[in-house]
């Protein structure tokens, strides 16, 4: 078959968004023929790995609006109105150019990929072939009740980002988007109801996310310990919706005097998490490591014995996959994509109606985890079976290659017996 997949950002080697487009494309070209439309800054990175591993049935289109190319990866952390602004500019220029390559290839099916995020259209949608938008998130939000930990900067970070997703729901162009959908997924329970809100009919729950074979091997030779000290440690930028304060009240609710907290990241949460472990009286228990490399953050994980990822508002939650890759337990907040991706076998989800309700049920479940190495050895293993099972990419690529299959089949029936 002949797919075209709509991937504004799609590059090998990296995580987050680049590398969901880069890791679909990448699979689903085992199967099929593809086409790929991205953005000119992922151009160098995509070319050089081409050049040294060669994919059959791979192809791109590298295209920009009026000769406009944003490095959105470094530029769009000091201007995220610019990114937005540019990728709804690109999604514009994205329909004409793949309506053209239409008329000359004439596509099975076409998939939007990335960005992965519901309020905002994908004007390849238009094509008059069956499409497939997503997995898309971005419906989640912080409740309400946690807000009064955060800063001014933080209350203004939030209303902005309900106010941008306020304004992408009554885009009638997002509303065409849903309507044109073959098949429509979301990462959450969050983003299917506002998807169900603006029109969509039909939503599957289905994490974006996913680990290469090769990182699921190599996250598994991490031995499971039992030896102490206990020592949780949680990793991404330390920023006010991550709820890492929740993770160090937690801990000093637990009571654990002979374990550690380890937190790697940075960011501008870093000096207030630093004043809350003094606070507490936690500060010699708990170690700020800063920003590691990956293979230097992947070993902290493997010294370690369970993941706190206390975030209010993931779509994803890359981390806890590879936390269960590695035979660690995640304690995580029941909300997002963590919900999702975590089970009752597999780590501890603790619901989040108040800060105070949070932190107390999840220092309860530190210290249960910390007294019971036997329960840790089995949600070790249930993480993972599931992780093989659920989000490795190969499986994913070729469950995506049987869904084109299956959609296109649908769609010649249909113009059958019109």
């Amino acid at each position: 078959m002949k797919i075209l997949i709509s991937a504004y950002a799609c590059e090998p080697n990296r995580g987050s968004e680049p590398g969901v487009g880069w890791n679909v494309v990448r699979e689903v070209c085992k199967y099929h023929q593809v086409w790929v439309l991205t953005t000119n800054c992922h151009r160098e990175g995509i070319e050089s790995e081409l050049a040294r591993n060669p994919i059959p049935n791979l192809n791109f289109v590298y295209l920009d609006p009026i000769g406009w190319t944003l490095d959105w990866s470094q530029e769009g952390k000091k201007a995220q109105w610019g990114v937005q602004f540019h990728y709804y500019l690109w999604q514009i220029k994205a329909y004409f150019v793949s309506k053209s390559l239409h008329k000359q290839i004439g596509f099975d099916a076409a998939h939007h990929v990335t960005y992965v995020r519901y309020s905002s259209p994908s004007f390849v949608s238009f094509l008059p072939i069956p499409f497939i938008w997503g997995p898309i998130g971005g419906g989640e939000s912080a409740p309400k009740a946690f807000w009064k930990d955060f800063s001014l900067r933080a209350k203004i970070y939030e209303t902005l980002r309900h106010l941008l997703r306020s304004v992408g729901e009554i885009d009638p162009f997002v509303y065409i988007t849903a309507k044109k959908s073959a098949l429509i997924r979301a990462t959450t329970e969050d983003t299917a109801k506002r998807l169900y809100k603006i029109g969509a009919s039909s939503v599957q729950i289905m994490p974006e996310s996913g680990l290469p074979a090769e990182e699921v091997a190599n996250l598994a030779q991490y031995k499971i310990s039992d030896s102490s000290p206990i020592r949780f440690i949680s990793m991404g930028r330390l920023l006010h919706w991550k709820g890492f304060h929740l993770g160090l009240r937690a801990f000093a609710q637990a009571n654990l005097p002979d374990a550690e907290y380890w937190i790697l990241g940075n960011g501008p949460e870093e000096e207030k998490l630093r004043a809350i472990t003094q606070e507490l009286g936690i500060a010699q228990q708990v170690k700020f490591w800063g920003r590691l490399p990956r293979q230097e953050t992947l070993e902290k994980l493997g010294q370690s014995h369970v993941l706190i990822h206390p975030s209010l508002h993931d779509s994803g939650g890359w981390v806890c996959m590879e936390a269960m890759a590695a035979g660690r337990p995640v304690i995580c907040l029941d909300l997002g994509g963590p919900g999702v991706q975590v089970t009752k076998e597999t780590g501890l989800k603790i619901p989040a109606r108040t800060p105070e309700q949070a932190a107390e049920g999840m220092g309860k479940a530190m210290k249960l985890l910390a007294n019971d190495p036997e329960l840790r050895l089995r949600m070790a293993e249930a993480g993972r079976e599931r992780v093989q099972e659920m989000f490795s990419w190969e499986n994913k690529g070729k469950q995506l290659a049987q869904l084109y299959e299956e959609l296109s089949g649908e769609d010649k029936t249909c113009l059958t017996l019109g």
